[in-house]
């Protein structure tokens, strides 16, 4: 057998190399889980799937955090239904991460407030685009971005951060010599682990 790593049968070491993948995708935008996948429920009850950009991690509190323009399906989808599921895979790791919990819309409050003022000239002027998000056009480019500084920052009223509070996780590392499957459950502050056949 082959030198595995140190998470290998450890159910403990598996959760933090889950957390430490989701910060580290946070913090690098070359990082494998910089934009994990969301799954919301559509108004008509089927699943809905996009790729978000991870902008926080927090093992302690069991967060992960993201934004949205106010006006997307994604942000009505989770006021209306806020249990979401988040996929991220990293493909020279080998590790498949699938994390579940609720989450929170914030567009009038410090935390939105903070994120706006962290955010890039760039990721801010993607909130003033018109017409919004998802509204259908007669041709590929038939909306129009903000040309200027004051049009672009009037795009904050529509900027949203989404904050998912991780109920369930699921770390999957595959090995030849055996795959590894971990399911950690938060009723309270310590999770419950077990392993699962992968």
């Amino acid at each position: 057998m082959t030198d595995q790593p140190p998470f290998y049968d450890d159910l403990a070491a598996c959760l933090d190399e889950a957390w430490r993948l989701l910060s580290e995708g946070a913090a690098h935008r070359r990082g494998a889980c910089h934009t994990p996948t969301l799954a919301t429920l559509g108004r008509d009850g089927a699943p809905r799937l996009r790729t978000v950009v991870l902008r926080e991690a927090d093992a302690g509190a069991r967060l992960l955090r993201f934004h949205t323009d106010a006006r997307s399906d994604k942000a009505a989808e989770i006021a209306r239904e806020p249990r979401v599921a988040l996929h991220a895979y990293d493909p020279h790791a080998k590790i498949q991460i699938r994390a579940e919990g609720r989450a929170t819309l914030h567009g009038a409050d410090a935390l939105a407030a903070a994120a706006w003022e962290a955010a890039r000239p760039m990721s801010r002027t993607c909130y003033g685009v018109s017409p919004g998000p998802g509204t259908p056009i007669p041709r590929g480019d038939g909306y129009a971005l903000p040309t200027d500084r004051a049009t672009a920052e009037e795009g904050r009223a529509r900027f949203r951060v989404v904050l998912v509070t991780v109920e369930r996780l699921d770390f999957v590392y595959l090995a030849f010599e055996g795959h590894r499957r971990a399911r950690f459950t938060w009723d309270g502050g310590t999770p419950a682990a077990t392993w699962l056949v992968p």
